[in-house]
């Protein structure tokens, strides 16, 4: 019986032993993969590949060149941090002395260890110093900057998310960002407010543009999503002028158009700050309108002010947002873009304008490096 016990008592130390090996194992990988782990194993890996290049290089020089040195140097210099780095260089340049005295003189004959070679490794190793010390300098490891990037660019999406309306109201978002990159300095809030019965959407277009204004438009979205639904409609343009202008940025302007849509009776106020007017389709004529309301860019100075324009949307109308990317072009008035704009637009009048934002940048503004924006709000008959 007692026997049996002990067995039983080393049965369970045994699990317990290795559940918690497999935990630590575990939590290393996952910590390592995060950037926030020991590189050590990594070193360990790199380093028993120089003895191994090494070997091979002394028994068949022309299959295995001295060259291949690079190999381990290049991947040190994407995986380790700058101290284990340069361990992985002085063996590195051990095996190079090895292989030199072991293949002989390079002018004997080729597959040898020259001095190109030696230039070769060394400037492979000075490019992945310096990309490891620009990554031990911004905390972000290559291991994790990929998925930061994607999750930044996944975050914009969300936020730039516009929220279900009820039937009879059709919406839209098109956004482009510039040189065909991920980000852009173009985003949109939206959030329905008053107990679902208000839909309020900002479109902001901010200074610069592609990556030079992601992460200011990145920070801006966030702020501005918080701000959206906290105060009153006619206080959040001050309050995000507010916010900018506490930031003391060197280019910290943007210009920004708020609306306010009662999705009950289809009235609604526009407050802009520096942005392009917006254009109203009223079904019973056919015609396009210019709804611009008065207030300056934002980030520019205090105690702003942001003069609404009032309109209504019937069934059949449209009402378009954009940003200046879609309309403006060097040596071409702004007018003449809303003018082209509007005229495509036409195109669907009949048809419906459902799928039509992303058709409209691609007919009006595919070829302009800039970023572009737009939002379409259609009441449905």
């Amino acid at each position: 019986m007692a026997h049996g016990s002990a067995a039983d008592s080393f049965t369970a130390r045994t699990r317990k032993a290795v559940h918690r090996a497999r935990t630590t194992l575990r939590r290393s990988a996952v910590d390592y993969f995060r950037g926030d782990g020991s590189d050590r194993l990594a070193l360990a890996g790199l380093l028993l590949t120089v003895p191994a290049i090494t070997l091979g290089t002394t028994a068949a020089p022309v299959w295995c060149s001295p060259v291949a040195l690079v190999l381990p140097i290049v991947a040190g210099g994407l995986l380790l941090r700058p101290a284990s780095l340069l361990g992985l260089y002085a063996a590195a340049a051990a095996a190079l002395i090895v292989e030199s005295i072991v293949l002989g003189p390079y002018l004997e004959g080729p597959a040898r260890v020259t001095p190109g070679t030696v230039l070769v490794v060394a400037a492979c190793g000075l490019f992945g110093l310096l990309i490891a010390q620009f990554r031990a300098r911004v905390g972000v490891p290559w291991r994790r900057g990929g998925t930061m990037l994607f999750d930044l660019r996944e975050r914009i999406r969300v936020q730039s998310a516009l929220p279900r309306l009820p039937q009879g109201w059709h919406q839209e978002m098109a956004l482009r960002p510039a040189g065909g990159q991920s980000f852009s300095g173009d985003f949109t809030v939206a959030a329905r407010t008053n107990g679902g019965r208000t839909l309020e959407v900002v479109l902001t277009d901010v200074s610069g543009k592609g990556m030079d204004a992601a992460s200011r438009a990145l920070l801006l979205s966030g702020a501005f999503g918080g701000l959206l639904g906290s105060l009153p409609p006619h206080g959040f343009l001050p309050a995000a002028n507010g916010y900018l202008l506490r930031q003391d940025w060197d280019e910290g302007f943007a210009t920004s158009i708020h609306l306010v849509l009662d999705l009950d009776s289809g009235d609604y106020e526009l407050f802009s700050a520096g942005h392009l007017p917006a254009l109203q389709l009223h079904a019973g004529s056919g015609r396009w309108e210019e709804k611009g309301a008065e207030g300056p860019l934002l980030g520019v100075y205090d105690q702003a002010q942001f003069d609404p324009v009032k309109g209504s949307l019937r069934p059949g109308d449209v009402l378009m947002l954009f940003t200046d990317g879609l309309v403006e072009a060097s040596g071409r008035d702004i007018s003449e873009g809303i003018d082209r704009l509007s005229g495509e637009a036409d195109r669907y009048v009949a048809s419906g304008f459902e799928g039509a934002a992303w058709h409209l940048i691609e007919a009006v503004a595919k070829d302009v490096n800039d970023d572009r924006a737009l939002l379409l709000l259609c009441r449905q008959v």
